[in-house]
């Protein structure tokens, strides 16, 4: 397969790009917003709470075109492709104000348009306009998908199983690596023995996203989040130890022809139709249960992360490059849950973040892209307050334990409150690498979002956010000057 920025690999695109580019240009100014993240790091929650402000026309001081009185309205209009699932934005909603959960993950791609209608800043240009704004919700795990359109069989089951052996996977690899090793790619081609085969690894996937690391890096993404494609030949195959070219008739030339279906069937058409086309992008990032599981999940959140930024297409944007290599020119990493700590410890976890893509950053930076980082709260579960305890007064917070969450043998039931001490990081971000949290010895446990009230008018109430403000200032906050 060529390179990613080979014209022929784009060509099946390049007239939606041309369409796209010139509506933006001429038209209708639209600006294309990735969501993504990794696992249980709050894409939907994202992705609901930025709808609901913005509809809402809540205050949001950060956010320019808000605190300057600019925003007029904000609605969900008909998305443009109709191929692609709606994000069920009003079920989300409802879940999180009527029902007080969290809405299910994200396991398949979605998309919203918001039209925006605002005042132009002061200036030659001032006076009423418009923006579309293009949301797209997708996994993470599709994201790393993209490293394996480069990669042949025999280097990915290399790697794979490589990976496999190290210290901190090899105890939940090793029922996995045992079945591996009954396997010879040159058997005759079997197809219970491919399934077989495939289920184990998909079992260690499984365990590997379960464990302590938790961000289970290893592709094929779609293995874990099939969507439609669930038992389908194309995610029905597995690293082999390989020791040469292998026979098409092969256990191993089966394996070799799954893994390129699999690129050329669901991976390229992700690229070209969607990812390909985003003007900006979020990744959102659960450091802190990366803190709480240990070094070895900091170091398998920082290899994920490197991965990202390697996939991500990123660049300073010029009208040609919109026509024909459009890129990403806005990256913001975003700490989640930030209302799991005391405000006085956000600077030292987005320091933490920061410190997890430093190695990435020059490079993408080079590129011509901005990168930012922040730790925010989508919503806000929690208040802050203080705890006595031992002579001492421990900034904390309170809100509504999850059912079935226990804390220091307490088990609550989803409707008592709790004022918790979460811990504090740090000072120095590469003290948490250098293994200063000990696992465990954090407080985090999930919370029930906030009770919302609606207001005197009966108007739903507004959804308590932290720095959600901030994330749409750098994402769009220059296309709404």
């Amino acid at each position: 397969m060529p390179p990613l920025t080979h014209f022929a690999g784009r060509a099946g695109s390049l007239a939606k790009a041309l369409a796209e580019a010139s509506t933006d240009l001429l038209v209708q100014p639209t600006v294309r917003v990735g969501v993504t993240g990794l696992a249980r790091s709050g894409k939907t929650v994202f992705t609901t709470a930025l709808v609901s402000q913005l509809t809402g026309l809540h205050p949001l001081p950060a956010f320019r075109v808000s605190q300057e009185g600019r925003l007029r309205r904000a609605r969900l209009v008909p998305q443009p492709d109709d191929a692609v699932p709606r994000f069920p934005y009003e079920d989300h909603v409802a879940a999180l104000t009527a029902e007080r959960r969290w809405p299910r993950s994200t396991d398949r791609i979605s998309q919203l348009r918001l039209a925006v209608d605002y005042e132009r800043g002061a200036g030659w240009r001032s006076g009423p306009a418009s923006l579309m704004i293009d949301i797209v919700d997708y996994p993470g795990e599709w994201l790393l998908d993209l490293a394996l359109i480069e990669q042949t069989y025999e280097g990915w089951s290399r790697e794979t199983i490589a990976a496999a052996q190290r210290p901190g996977r090899a105890a939940i690899a090793a029922p996995w690596l045992e079945a591996l090793r009954r396997l010879d790619p040159a058997q005759p081609l079997d197809e219970p023995a491919a399934e077989r085969a495939s289920d184990a690894f998909k079992t260690y996937l499984a365990a590997l996203r379960a464990g302590p690391e938790a961000v289970a890096t290893t592709p094929p993404g779609r293995f874990l989040m099939p969507g439609d494609l669930a038992g389908s030949p194309a995610l029905t195959f597995a690293p082999l130890v390989l020791a040469g070219p292998v026979s098409p008739d092969s256990l191993g030339g089966l394996m070799e022809r799954r893994f390129e279906a699999y690129k050329s069937r669901v991976v390229v058409p992700f690229f070209r139709e969607h990812f390909q086309r985003i003007d900006r992008q979020i990744v959102l990032v659960d450091v802190l249960a990366a803190v709480d599981a240990g070094a070895t999940a900091l170091a398998e959140l920082e290899e994920a992360l490197d991965r990202v930024l390697m996939s991500l297409r990123i660049g300073r944007n010029t009208v040609l490059s919109r026509l024909f290599a459009p890129r990403a020119d806005r990256i913001l990493f975003a700490a989640t849950k930030a209302d799991h700590l005391h405000h006085a410890s956000h600077d030292r976890l987005d320091a933490l973040l920061r410190l997890l893509v430093s190695r990435s950053l020059r490079r993408t930076e080079a590129a011509g892209a901005r990168v930012g980082t922040v730790a925010l709260a989508s919503v806000r579960a929690t208040r802050e307050t203080l705890v006595h305890e031992g002579g001492h007064t421990l900034q904390a917070v309170a809100g509504t334990p999850e059912a079935g969450e226990a804390i220091d043998g307490e088990v609550f039931d989803g409707e008592a409150e709790a004022a918790i001490f979460p811990g504090a990081l740090p000072e120095r971000p590469e003290a948490v690498l250098d293994g200063a949290v000990e696992p465990g010895s954090l407080r985090f446990p999930r919370f029930r979002p906030p009770r919302i009230a609606p207001d005197a008018l009966g108007r739903p109430g507004r959804l308590p956010q932290i720095r959600l403000d901030r994330a749409l200032q750098f994402l769009i906050g220059d296309r709404l000057a």
